[in-house]
């Protein structure tokens, strides 16, 4: 079963939304760093889906980007 990240970079794929993508992958970064600069809790589950995330987003735009010829 796909997870609502999956869902929603294949919506943006379909619809050939890049930006969307981006800003997405954007705030997972933004998500990242703040998680790193917090003290006092242990942040591994919540990065590890945010490292996945990444990755699906990064999927996304990949299917996004022309073809290379050559």
């Amino acid at each position: 079963m796909p997870t609502t990240v999956e869902l929603i970079v294949s919506a943006y794929v379909r619809l050939k939304n890049r930006q969307a993508l981006e800003n997405m992958r954007e705030l997972c970064g933004q998500l990242l760093g703040t998680l790193q600069s917090t003290s006092g809790t242990n942040p591994a589950q919540s990065r590890s889906s945010l490292l996945e995330d990444l990755r699906v987003i990064e999927d996304g735009l990949e299917q996004l980007r022309p073809p290379r010829y050559g």
